[in-house]
């Protein structure tokens, strides 16, 4: 009898250890389909925008009226952006894009320019339409080797998790003929850039320093596994997988994930330093125990404690017992905006779920401000005066053209929003407007 009733037991153990390990399975084999949809997704549409673009600058090329040049180089610069969305949201984070990326960027920065000024007044220069031939060729280039990677992708129905663990893991030599044809489109990118130097196509518009200035110690990969037991708040550290970013990334990063029933988290770090640039923890969010103003000391503290310093909290948000806290570099009481950093933080106990500070590794160095050409009550003139004025300082952000520009900031009500409205210091110009989401303003920390 005990042993019928063991053997019950025990099959009723097998069935249910069999049925978790099955809808464990199932719920891995869904995510793995998302993701590869998106990917392959992201990649089509590249393709497609890339196409577009070749077509779009060949058009531009053959117009005869100003008029309708202006729209077809906004067209040029909106499908570049594009472009460069569907780059991003690829899995190429180990393998180095950035001179494409820089490609897209430049095209689009030098549309836009072009696009917003008067073109009877000032229309496009000899060097410019140089420019765009060559830009012409170079995009028939690069959109030839993006359809051979289709080609291969469709005819050998290739995956792109396949790129995500080569590239993760890179034990192989990387013949994966994904990685091999975007490292083709790179190259020539990069032969492009380097005869290029002098074309008003490839330059800067203050789009920051990449993230190559990082430097300090040398971290080990042990080191690396301690920092992360401790951000990932986990008992051991052989439960992370680490690994590091291939030679010719703008810096060498340590990535680490940790993954254990329904916890599972991701982090990137400099070697050199130590610097975290984003964070991910998702875990199942227990009852609400701390208030928004908490959760806000918690995220103020993980900064001073990763010397993130002179930050300021410039809105907070909740949702799903998360706080979403976004806080700026302040420099002589002057806000700066490139320089931002985004912590999440578990108001059910107060753990860091996210970091994302790109933005301000990119952008962060001690700045020259120069003095406002207009005081703060000529600049508040500049402003609707049907706009109730609640705040306001001095601010560093960039224009629609990428350049920093000093502003004054305003804060005020129209009727029942809210709006930032942000004055150029030296001429007065209306440079930007937002309207603030409700809930997101937090005048509690003086911002």
């Amino acid at each position: 009898m005990i042993r019928s009733i063991l053997l019950i037991i025990l099959s009723l153990g097998v069935i249910g250890t069999g049925y978790w390990g099955y809808k464990e399975h199932q719920e891995k084999n869904a995510v793995l389909i998302h993701a590869e949809n998106t990917y392959q997704r992201s990649f089509h549409e590249l393709a497609y925008h890339m196409d577009l673009l070749h077509d779009k600058i060949g058009t531009s090329l053959a117009m005869n009226s100003k008029t309708r040049l202006s729209p077809q180089l906004v067209d040029i610069w909106r499908i570049s952006s594009e472009a460069l969305a569907n780059v991003g949201q690829l899995p190429l984070t180990l393998l180095p894009f950035n001179k494409t990326e820089e490609f897209l960027s430049n095209i689009g920065d030098f549309t836009y320019r072009t696009a917003v000024r008067d073109l009877d007044k000032e229309p496009l220069s000899e060097d410019e339409m140089t420019s765009l031939k060559k830009l012409y060729k170079q995009a028939s280039e690069i959109k030839d080797e993006l359809r051979n990677v289709q080609y291969a992708v469709l005819e050998n129905d290739l995956r792109w998790m396949d790129v995500e663990l080569a590239l993760a893991t890179h034990d192989d030599p990387l013949d994966n003929t994904i990685i091999d044809g975007f490292k083709t489109v790179e190259k020539k990118v990069e032969g492009y850039s380097e005869s290029s130097t002098d074309s008003p196509l490839m330059t800067e518009t203050g789009k920051g320093q990449d993230l190559k200035q990082l430097s300090g110690k040398k971290t080990s990969e042990n080191e690396a596994l301690n920092y992360g037991k401790k951000l990932f708040d986990i008992k051991d550290k052989s439960d992370i997988q680490l690994t590091k970013s291939g030679e010719g990334s703008d810096i060498p990063i340590f990535t680490l994930s940790y993954e254990q029933g329904d916890k599972r988290g991701y982090l990137d770090m400099s070697v050199h330093g130590s610097h975290p640039i984003s964070l991910l923890v998702e875990r199942p969010l227990n009852k609400k125990q701390l208030s928004l103003n908490e959760g806000y000391e918690r995220a103020k503290k993980f900064l001073t404690n990763n010397d993130f310093k002179d930050m300021t909290l410039q809105q907070s948000t909740e949702y799903d017992q998360i706080g979403v806290y976004t806080f700026l570099y302040q420099q002589d009481n002057v806000k700066v905006y490139p320089d931002s950093i985004e912590v999440k933080v578990a108001l059910d106990d107060g753990d860091i779920l996210g970091l994302t500070a790109k933005n301000y590794y990119m952008h962060h160095k001690q700045r020259q401000i120069d003095t406002p050409a207009l005081s703060m009550a000529e600049a508040k003139k500049k402003v609707n005066p049907q706009v109730k004025i609640m705040d306001d300082g001095l601010a560093v952000i960039r224009s629609d053209l990428g350049d920093e520009v000093l502003t004054y900031e305003f804060i005020g009500t129209y009727e029942d929003d809210t709006y930032r409205i942000f004055i150029n210091a030296m001429d007065g110009t209306e440079e930007k407007i937002e309207r603030l989401q409700k809930a997101e303003r937090n005048f509690s920390h003086g911002t």
